[in-house]
């Protein structure tokens, strides 16, 4: 036990770069993934055909590909093609989890808004709203607060599927941790860890989304 401790104080502090590189990529997906993803969600419900069949491709393609291949493709795929459009490992890791993360959460929007009583919608109307001020002003707010337990989850769910990002050579958690194992060979202790690492992100990641949404009344 003493000498896992010792190994545990040695490497910890590299893990936990790594692990503030998880969090950055997660946060940045989900900030960007939930802007994409609303805008997404509201043209799978427009009155608009066109817009409403782009937005349901869109969620077909995103949603029937394994996240690694779409992060496959922006890397390696698009600046094979197209030589200027070559990003780093770090921006093309937020551009994947971005768009992988908008399909799933244009979903929850869609059955968020869909879900609040048409009446709000006319009730909204007849006070002289247009349908987009309703829209904005009425429907997303009650929305909002229906989105936010699987929200909550989606985010939990792009912590793991971050180590993905691994793949691109992007020093992450499972990345650093693989390096370390690459010059110690000790693969249980790290694995470890990384483990105790991803378990601890997701714990206090659950609980703060928990206590959001306890406070603005989610559930009611």
């Amino acid at each position: 036990m003493s000498e896992f401790l010792s190994f545990a104080t040695t490497y910890l502090p590299y893990l936990l770069q790594g692990a503030l590189v998880t969090i950055e990529i997660a946060v940045i997906g989900i900030i960007f993934g939930s802007i994409l993803g609303l805008l997404v969600g509201l043209g799978r419900i427009s009155k608009n055909p066109l817009l409403s069949q782009i937005s349901r491709f869109y969620i077909w393609v995103i949603r029937g590909t394994p996240l690694l291949l779409q992060l496959f493709v922006i890397h390696f795929a698009i600046p094979s093609v197209f030589s200027a459009l070559t990003l780093p490992p770090f921006v093309s890791a937020c551009i994947a989890l971005s768009i992988n993360a908008a399909a799933y959460i244009a979903e929850i929007a869609r059955g968020a808004i869909q879900s609040i009583d048409k009446g709000q919608m006319e009730a909204a109307r007849s006070l002289g709203l247009s349908s987009s001020q309703a829209m904005r002003r009425v429907i997303i707010p009650q929305a909002f607060r229906r989105m936010l337990p699987p929200l909550g989850n989606e985010f939990i769910a792009l912590i793991k599927e971050s180590s993905l990002v691994s793949t691109i050579a992007l020093y992450d958690l499972l990345r650093t941790g693989q390096q370390i194992i690459s010059s110690t060979y000790r693969y249980m202790e790290v694995f470890l860890l990384v483990g105790l690492i991803y378990l601890l992100l997701t714990t206090i990641m659950s609980f703060i989304v928990g206590k959001i949404e306890r406070k603005v009344g989610a559930y009611e």
